[in-house]
């Protein structure tokens, strides 16, 4: 075998050759840019002249040469796309002349452009950069912006992948900008212009740092050490340091001295405080200042040198990148001519931004002696500005600089003294095969590369820098991924190094070897370092150096290379045409593992080096193996093996173990050509590298020799050795030949390179095959392993290690037999780890131990490489042993962490342990949950936990069938997942909303709804709601379809009028008109119905505009259905009738728009109509908007724009909807909006604006919504002014002054809002003595403040005098009262608002303001509202009771007016009933339904009875509409039938005193009851009550145009009360809504105690603050609880999006809607009639099916019906436990109870994990768990049994048993034998003894031995003996016989 190392350990083959063209050179020639070019070259000089006017040929001229001149350039670095599976990919940046292109590729897919860019000027560079941006003030966290960053001459531009653009100007002239960790480095040019212009002595800083290109340019600060060790802390501005490398991670830059030619190395970090303040200490100017005060006034006046003649437009910030700008215009701009050209760039009018950076200025220089340089470069490039600037006044603005930089290390002088170093061309931090790290730096000068070592401190910050090595190199490129780097030599050859270790050299297909005839050409230069680190020296001394044979080597192609065929020429051929083959002439664009070689032609060429290995096993022991050794022995093992695995022509992926076997052992000293197992070993290694190519292609025939090969090969060999156990003798077969070869002794070779590590190698790769052990998926590698290690155990005399080997693998074991022989005296010198026990760590037995509950020494694991061993073994000491702590603080308890060279201590005394191990009593709940969450956090998914083997996994699956049934719904999505409950990983996944015109929402799950057929439906503004929820919450009936009917205004109404034969034509149209005149005084009050029936259904579609259904106002006539207009003149129609309906139908459109849309301004301004009779629509729309939040979007100039038209519509819309949108904010620039509008706020001598009196009532309740509940004095103080705001001379003031003083009164109480008598600092203002005076009347106080000096004059119109007009003034302040005292429970300001209760003052009252004072009271009094008729009535004073309804015999006395009772008593009472509404509003309490409702008929029947003449028609209406308003308030969002029916009853009466007003009310009443389709209802927080208060104020406007009591526009603010509370579960498999039971639990309250109910959703819940818990209750769906003990926000956030709450279905029911009365929920819950094919009723899991069609179908043979009633039972109780994930599990342990009573057993696996499975059913610590139930146990929860709770456990075990028990009987001579230590025969039954040891938990010899359990007397003390060695009851009742002989008597027989 030697001889074939030596002639293939000289090359590796590199692969996947192709040829290289950078992507963006291909995208560049499709760029209409280059076209320009062209075209300008082809023009002659004098158009270029006429062209360019003032710039001048010269500009052109340059800008074409250019152009000629301006080389292309690329980078390439490695992509990642931040997914867990990462893709490997490129990323390109390639820039040439104005064009930068971003294109990513990869291997499996082309590259693509991914982004674009074009510049106004040529790129001088481009480059990635990181910038990190705070996530908030509160977050420390960063957000880390990946952009990419274009320098141009005058400014960076910075495109982040976000999409955010910035153009950051530069103060200075850049030579290069560097990306570091912390933002760009930018570098100055160095200009000789910088000598006259700083001071002697003092030079400018040279490097600077952008943290964000918003901040400012900061220099930088260098500290060193200076004398006496005193640090030095001065800004860098030595312009001889050049930056050459500048890397993220460590963050450091290297800089060249082109002075002393020394490079440095310095780490870069943030300043510190005390290094700021050293700087910045500005007591006197101190050296190194003055020319930082210099450039910080250049830096900063840059922005005041604007010249007007500057060419260059200042183009808005994002258009800069994309103008396409003229070529003359960028010849002007880049043209270097000393002109100010370049300063509009700069102009800070770009970017307000962006600061300039400033020093600290003490000095002033006189600038104007500066002469522009010979090129025209110039630091202020512009003289012009050089007078401004010295005439400027110095500044004292400091700038702090960002980022330091310390010294590291740096080059010794000595190594440059005999040739002066030159600076480096190339440096790079590369990683050899043992993670040392190096910074490489390539001298091109000296043709060698430097590698200096570096390592991390302990402190992170801290580097330490090593010695320099030097390799002879042209150039060279590092590969991340491999842990290497390629380097080009001096003779041309590329030569792969791993740190300074060289590997080997590297074969190029389809290139030649340099080595023929470029040796010796070159001079090979020494090197100038005398610590120069040789190439590897093999070590092994029969294998030759690796260069010995260079001269001989062929070009063999590397298997598997297509692109290069190489014929088979002899290599004397490839020497003939050397000269004309091109050669290697440099290296660029490493890559993760590939790179380019550039040839002397110019092509390109990308190869991959080839990885170190590809089997998982072989990647896993060099793991091992590398963490073991010393770092040196380890790097040449790992350079030997890369160099045997990677020859050309190297082995298949099958056979690369069987060749790793064979270097590892041989590396060891062993001969593997003796060795028998090892001599079968194939792997095709062809014997000469020259026949590679040959012996590649496979021939097309067969031959004789394939069918040798497949005999010899080593499957062949595997499977022969597994011989059935039913053809004895097979196996021997196999080793007639391995007995020749035994004669002579075999030896181990002590001087291997890795002799003396024999016991580490063996112990490290032991604990490697325990870890391989837990996963299914590398059990075929624990087999391949085993070989080797028991080789190992042999030869080092481990008989315990082989013992376990053999357990493990009996038949496999068996075959092994020889050893080789090791010097005792050897033995004694190797290197023994102390972590190689003699008692072998076996990762099963150690968790069988803690399942038995025993204490168990801490297990031996290896950080890195045996993860899954750390995870089982802490996932049992958490769950089985209890240990709550076992993850944190107590891991040192369980595992033993090695590392190289550490003693291991272990605990001397196991009974302190073992009592350690049971202390722990903690909840079965908890432990679950912590062991769920600890398990996600170490990245364990339920992929990982399939591959666990089914024994260790069961208590992990425990612990997950535990938590499923009661999961916490807080939890993360990757606990949730793990957990199986897909419902919540849906809901912990917050999905997006859809965007688009598809029904409403939920989460984007509902396709688009079927649309009515007729196409005028989509047209009534209500198709947007969704069908699939609303048709399950009103299942029985179609009332959203009567809703939509009653509300729709966009179809002609129906005007039925009977013509009488004596009514002529003309009459009769007349009459048509006059009844549609009625009908549209209803239509145009139907939109505020409908925009809160319709409220947040909609997301509209941004390229589209909102639909708004038109207004229609005509109608149809029966029986022709002619058509009825009023347009046609034949009767009067009010002026501007249908302006406020439009208004309202714009709102109601507007209000569709849910609040999660996505809306941006310019979206907004589209939606603008053309028309302007559309204005009044658009002006609702943009109330609306702000109702939902969407305004806050709209661009400031905008909304300025809009209010500067004057239309007073707009003004309205706009001015409430900012309000809105900016509630209780206190927003500055609104308040100054809101000010312009209202003269009380502006100052006395300001101009008096025309302001129209309606948009200064929008602007003062404006005040009130942006100020609500902040209390804010000076508001206060002019709002309660304005409530009695007196009427101005020449009708100032005069009109609707109702309106404007309620307004007032509104926007006081909500400043006020809930403060009651805390209103700090205004009790000088006597608020509530001020509003009880507006209320009642009095004598008017002067007014005071500063707009006292506007009320002198009075009124010429309106005589008031001196009193109060309380008709006026009372309304805003009791309101304001009920506002400011809301909730207080105030009883003295409560009587205040006490009905009079003598006629002489009811008298003075109007009836109106008794139901205000009533309702005002009554939510002051708030915890005294009850919902019964006898509170309502309670109102009423007594005399109105008394006289009232007593009937009409009474004589009533003749001062009672009875007119006047009756009026107060129907408004007291309605007041009464508003204010039950507004207490119970949203909670559809049924009490307060039935109240509400009683009085509600009440007042319908006096409406039709003679009772309403005295009451009058209008007040019993009004009070009825209120009452339906409280009705609908209380039952809002729920639909009830009984309102709907009042609402239809009140909406078909038009006539008489039915006005607008009246169809508003009833119409808002209908909205509320359907609010948002049923989604929405109302809240009672102070905020909403307010908002209603504004809304529902109970004086309706007459007519449409009627404004004077109420602005028709607050009608509306009634959504800022709404909040979403439905609950929708969306079932997660068919993502469809469906029906669910919910408990709904409410905290106790001192009205009711805690209580449960019983809802089904989808339902409105509560409001939240009361409840206490709500849970999804079973039995059909998973049951889920959301605790609101913790806070209601997750609740809140389920509402908010769309109220999806996901529900999981039970295996075996059905939802309710397929079966409402739970008929058929679980089929026959008896085994025995199961029919497998009813399986589909309980599952759809695939899997679960197709085991049922396959594994249980119905056989005649009798053995399989016994296997298929047992699958059926299987089956059954998986899916009806909810357990399907036990299936294989079950499967699995059949199956290993099978394969023992066949006898047929190759490897005792399955039966190990079938005794973990007993063990964890016996383990008494989880039976005492799950008997006792935890103490803080939730009533409802009941703790779910153990997983395996079956009678299928015992059945399996008792077979199991009695299957050993037989082969005991027959065979107990094997076991006697065994344990007397005889070696095994050839023919003996091992494998069945070693599943009888295996699952009797046998110890191991030696134990046994210790125990003498030969020399018992009697049973019990054999029992006790054993007891102590774990061996269970069953077993020692096996053993008697053998041990005690048949003599012992009262030995008890084993039951069979």
């Amino acid at each position: 075998m030697s001889n074939v190392y030596e002639e293939r350990a000289t090359m590796i083959a590199a692969g996947e050759l192709q040829s290289f063209v950078p992507f963006g050179r291909e995208h560049c020639k499709n760029h209409p840019n280059a076209v320009n070019i062209q075209l300008r070259q082809l023009q002659p000089a004098s158009e270029l002249w006429s062209s360019d006017g003032a710039a001048g040929l010269i500009g052109s001229l340059q800008e074409v040469t250019l152009h000629e001149s301006d080389r292309e350039s690329w980078q390439l670095k490695k992509g990642s796309d931040g997914t867990a599976d990462e893709i490997d990919y490129e990323e390109e940046l390639y820039v040439a002349g104005n064009m930068v292109i971003w294109s990513r590729g990869s291997k499996g897919q082309a590259s693509y452009v991914y982004k674009a860019f074009t510049v106004d000027s040529t790129v001088q560079q481009a480059l990635w950069c990181n910038f990190s941006v705070p996530q908030s003030q509160k977050c420390t966290k960063e957000i880390v912006e990946h952009t990419v960053c274009i320098a141009q001459g005058t400014c960076v531009n910075v495109h982040s992948v976000s999409g955010k653009d910035f153009i950051a100007p530069l103060p200075f002239q850049v030579s290069a900008l560097w990306a570091t960790m912390f933002g760009l480095l930018l570098e100055r040019k160095n200009l000789t212009s910088d000598v006259p212009l700083s001071p002697p002595g003092e030079p400018l800083p040279t490097l600077f740092s952008m943290l964000h290109p918003l901040d400012e340019i900061a220099p930088l600060v260098c500290r060193s050490t200076g004398l006496l060790d005193i640090p030095r802390v001065q800004y860098v501005s030595d312009s001889t340091i050049r930056v050459v490398f500048t890397s993220c991670s460590p963050s450091i830059i290297m800089t060249y001295d082109t002075l002393q030619c020394i490079h440095t190395v310095w780490l870069l970090r943030k300043v510190t405080a005390e290094e700021q303040s050293v700087l910045l200490k500005c007591s006197e100017p101190g050296p190194g200042r003055g020319a930082a005060s210099f450039l910080g006034s250049h830096l900063r006046n840059v922005s005041w040198m604007d010249s007007p003649a500057s060419p260059l437009p200042c183009h808005p910030l994002h258009n800069q990148s994309r103008l396409g700008a003229s070529p003359s215009l960028h010849s002007r701009a880049h043209s270097h001519s000393p002109g100010i050209s370049n300063m509009a760039a700069l102009s800070r009018s770009h970017n307000p931004g962006v600061a300039a950076p400033s020093f600290c200025s003490t000095q002033r220089f006189n600038v104007s002696v500066h002469t522009p340089s010979p090129r025209g470069h110039s630091l202020l490039t512009s003289p012009n500005s050089t007078m401004n600037e010295s005439a400027l006044p110095p500044e004292n603005e400091l700038i702090i600089p960002d980022l330091c930089i310390e010294q590291l290390w740096s080059e010794s002088s000595s190594s440059s003294h005999r040739h002066m170093s030159c600076q480096a061309s190339k440096v790079f931090i590369t990683s050899d095969l043992c993670e040392n790290r190096y910074l490489c730096f390539l001298v091109e000068s000296h043709q060698e590369l430097r590698c200096v070592k570096f390592l991390e401190s302990n402190h992170s910050s801290q580097l330490l820098f090593a010695s320099l090595s030097t390799i002879p190199a042209k150039d060279a490129a590092p590969l991340e991924d491999r842990g290497c780097m390629l380097v080009l030599e001096v003779n041309g050859s590329v030569v792969l190094y791993t740190g300074v270790t060289k590997v080997s050299k590297v074969f190029v297909p389809g290139l030649p070897s340099p080595s023929l005839n470029v040796i010796g050409c070159l001079p090979q230069r020494c090197s100038s370092v005398t610590s120069v680190s040789t190439p590897a020296k093999a070590t092994l001394k029969h294998l030759a150096t690796m260069e010995e044979h260079m001269g001989v080597m062929p070009s063999p192609v590397s298997d598997g290379l297509g692109s290069a065929k190489h014929h088979e020429a002899s290599w004397m051929e490839d020497c003939i045409f050397q000269q004309a083959m091109p050669h290697i002439h440099t290296l660029r664009d490493a890559v993760s593992s590939r790179v380019t070689l550039e040839l002397s032609n110019g092509s390109m060429l990308r190869i991959t080096i080839p990885e170190i290995a590809t089997s998982e096993l072989v990647r896993r022991c060099l793991q091992a193996i590398r963490f073991i050794l010393p770092k040196d022995t380890a790097m040449k093992v790992l350079v030997k093996w890369y160099n045997i695995y990677n020859a050309p022509g190297g082995p298949s992926m099958h056979l690369e173990w069987n060749l790793f076997v064979t270097c590892f052992m041989t590396l060891m000293g062993y001969n593997t050509e003796r060795l028998t197992w090892t001599r079968n070993l194939h792997f095709e290694v062809p014997l000469s590298p020259v026949i590679a190519p040959k012996k590649a292609r496979p021939a097309d025939t067969g031959s004789d020799e394939d069918w040798d090969y497949l005999c010899s090969s080593d499957y062949h060999w595997q499977l022969s050795t597994q011989h059935a156990a039913g053809v004895p003798g097979l196996g021997a077969l196999a080793h007639l030949g391995a007995r020749e070869d035994q004669v002579s002794v075999l030896s181990v070779d002590s001087s291997a390179l890795l002799f003396q590590h024999i016991p580490s190698l063996f112990a490290v790769l032991h604990l490697l095959y325990e870890d391989l052990k837990l996963d299914e998926l590398q059990r075929s590698g624990a087999r391949a392993l085993v070989g080797l290690l028991q080789q190992m155990a042999r030869d080092l005399q481990l008989e315990e290690y082989i013992d376990l080997y053999w357990r493990d693998y009996p038949s496999f074991i068996k075959t092994f037999r020889e050893s080789c022989v090791i010097d005792q005296a050897q033995l004694q010198q190797m290197n023994k780890p102390l972590f190689l026990t003699p008692e072998p760590p076996s990762v099963f037995g150690w968790l069988s131990g803690c399942l038995r509950g025993e204490g168990m020494p801490p297990f031996p694991y290896l950080p890195g490489i045996c993860e899954r061993t750390k995870l089982l073994v802490l996932s049992y000491a958490l769950y089985v042993a209890g240990d709550e702590n076992a993850v944190s603080d107590n891991v040192s308890k369980y595992l033993a962490k090695i590392s190289p060279g550490q003693k291991m201590i272990y605990d001397t005394i196991p009974e302190i342990r073992r009592e350690s191990m049971v202390r722990f009593e903690a909840q079965q709940g908890n432990l679950a949950e912590k062991l769920m969450e600890w398990l996600t956090s170490a990245g364990f998914t339920l992929k990982d936990l399939e591959s666990v083997p089914f024994g260790a996994a069961l208590p992990i699956r425990d612990a997950i069938y535990q938590c499923q049934e009661h999961p916490c719904s807080e939890w993360s999505e990757d606990v949730c997942a793990l957990i199986g409950r897909q419902d919540l990983i849906k809901q912990a996944h917050k999905v997006p909303l859809v965007k688009g015109k598809s029904t409403v929402d939920l989460a984007g799950l509902m396709a688009e709804a079927p649309a009515p057929s007729e196409a005028e439906e989509e047209e009534d503004g209500m198709a947007d709601l969704d069908p699939e929820v609303t048709a399950l919450i009103w299942s029985q009936d179609l009332r959203v379809q009567e809703v939509r009917r009653l509300l729709q205004s966009s179809r002609p109404v129906r005007v039925n009028v009977p013509q009488l034969p004596e009514v002529s034509d003309h009459e009769y149209i007349e009459e048509k008109e006059n009844k549609l005149l009625l009908l549209c005084q209803r239509t145009m009050a139907l939109p505020v119905g409908r925009g809160l029936f319709t409220l947040f259904s909609y997301r509209p579609v941004p390229t589209e505009p909102l639909p708004v259904p038109k207004l229609n106002l005509t109608g149809r006539a029966p029986p022709r259905n002619t058509m009825v207009d009023l347009s046609s003149g034949n009767i009067d129609v009010p002026p501007n009738m249908t302006s406020w309906a439009s208004f309202h139908n714009g709102v109601a459109a507007g209000l569709k728009i849910a609040p999660a849309s996505q809306v941006e301004s310019a979206w907004i301004a589209y939606n603008k109509p053309k028309s302007a009779e559309l204005a009044n629509e658009y002006a609702g729309f943009l109330m609306a908007l702000g109702l939902n939040g969407h305004l806050t979007k709209l661009a400031t100039l905008n909304i300025h724009d809009y209010l500067t038209k004057g239309h007073e519509m707009t003004s309205i819309g706009l001015l409430l909807g900012v309000s809105a949108a900016k509630l209780g904010t206190m927003d500055m620039s609104i308040t100054r909006l809101l000010s312009i509008h209202i003269p009380a706020l502006l100052p006395p001598t300001s101009t008096e604006l025309d302001v129209p009196h309606s948009v200064q009532v929008a602007a003062v309740v404006g005040v009130g919504l942006v100020y609500q509940g902040t209390g804010h004095r000076h508001n206060a103080e002019v709002l309660l002014a304005e409530i009695g705001r007196p009427p101005g001379p020449e009708m100032e003031y005069c009109t609707d002054r109702e309106s404007y003083s309620l307004a007032a009164g509104l926007a006081l109480g909500m400043v006020c809002l809930g403060h009651g008598s805390n209103l700090i600092g205004m009790t000088d203002l006597n608020v509530p003595e001020q509003l009880y005076q507006y209320m009642v009347g009095g004598h008017r106080r002067t007014h005071a403040g500063i707009n006292r000096e506007k009320h002198k004059s009075p009124s010429y119109q309106i005589k008031e005098g001196d009193t109060i007009n309380v008709d006026v003034t009372c309304p805003g302040a009791t309101l304001a009262l009920a506002m400011i005292y809301l909730k207080t429970n105030n009883r003295s300001i409560a009587d205040w608002l006490k009905a009079p209760d003598t006629m002489f003052l009811l008298d003075f009252i109007k009836p109106e303001f008794l139901l205000l004072r009533t309702l005002a009271r009554c939510i002051i009094m708030w915890d005294e509202i009850l919902p019964n008729a006898e509170w309502v009535s309670s109102n009423v004073p007594q005399i109105i009771q008394e006289n009232i309804g007593t009937g009409e015999e009474v004589q009533v006395s003749q001062d009672l007016n009875m007119e006047t009772l009756a009026q107060a008593h129907d408004y007291i009472i309605a007041g009464a009933c508003m204010a039950v509404g507004f207490r119970f509003a949203g909670s559809a309490n049924s009490d307060a339904f039935d109240c509400l409702y009683k009085f509600a008929r009440t007042f319908m029947q006096s409406l039709t009875a003679s009772a309403a003449t005295i009451t009058g028609h209008y007040n019993v209406q009004t009070c009825l509409s209120m009452v339906l308003l409280a009705l609908s308030m209380v039952m809002a969002g729920s639909g009830d039938l009984k309102v709907l029916q009042l609402c239809r009853f009140l909406h078909k009466r038009v006539g008489g005193e039915m006005n607008y007003g009246f169809h508003m009310a009833h119409h808002i009443a209908l909205g509320l009851l359907f609010l948002g389709g049923g989604r929405y209802t109302l809240s009672t927080s102070n905020s909403a009550i307010a908002a209603l208060l504004c809304a529902l104020y109970p004086h309706f406007p007459v007519h449409s145009t009627d404004n004077r009591y109420h602005l028709q526009a607050l009608r509306h603010l009634a959504v800022l009360a709404a909040e979403p509370r439905l609950l929708v579960p969306v079932d997660v498999d068919t993502l469809k809504p469906c029906h669910a039971l919910l408990d709904v639990t409410y905290k106790g309250t001192k009205w009711y105690e805690e209580v449960t109910v019983e809802l089904m959703a989808p339902t409105l819940l509560p409001e939240l603050h009361l409840l206490k818990e709500v849970r999804v209750k079973g039995p059909r769906y998973w049951e889920l609880t959301i605790d609101m003990s913790k806070g209601i926000q997750h609740l809140q956030s389920i509402l908010s999006r769309d109220g999806v709450l996901y529900v999981k279905l039970r295996a075996g029911q059905l939802p309710y809607k397929d079966d409402p009365l739970g008929l058929n929920l679980t089929l026959n819950p008896d085994v025995s009639s199961f029919k497998p094919q009813a399986i589909s009723a309980f599952t759809s899991d695939a899997a679960l099916l197709s085991f049922a069609e396959y594994f249980c179908q119905v056989s005649t043979d009798t053995d399989a019906k016994h296997k298929q009633a047992l699958y059926s039972a299987i089956l059954y109780e998986c899916v009806t436990q909810e357990k399907p994930e036990m299936l294989p599990t079950y499967m699995a342990i059949d199956q290993a109870v099978r394969a023992v009573e066949r006898g047929e057993v190759s490897e005792t696996f399955a039966l190990a994990q079938m005794k973990l499975v007993l063990e964890l059913c016996g383990s008494r610590m989880l039976q005492r768990r799950y008997a006792t139930p935890p103490p803080r146990q939730v009533p409802h929860r009941k703790s779910r049994g153990l997983l395996l709770s079956s009678e299928f456990l015992p059945v399996m075990k008792s077979a199991a048993d009695s299957a050993l028990d037989r082969w005991l009987a027959s065979n107990s001579h094997v076991l006697r034998g065994y344990m007397s230590g005889q070696p095994q025969d050839e023919d003996s039954d091992s494998n069945m003894l070693a599943c009888f040891l295996i699952y009797h938990s046998f110890p191991s010899l030696k134990k046994a031995a210790t125990a003498n359990l030969e020399e018992s007397a009697s049973f019990p003390e054999l029992l006790v003996k054993c007891r102590q060695l774990g061996v269970s009851v069953r077993a020692v009742l096996s053993l008697c016989p053998l041990l005690l002989g048949t003599v012992g008597a009262g030995i008890p027989q084993p039951v069979k």
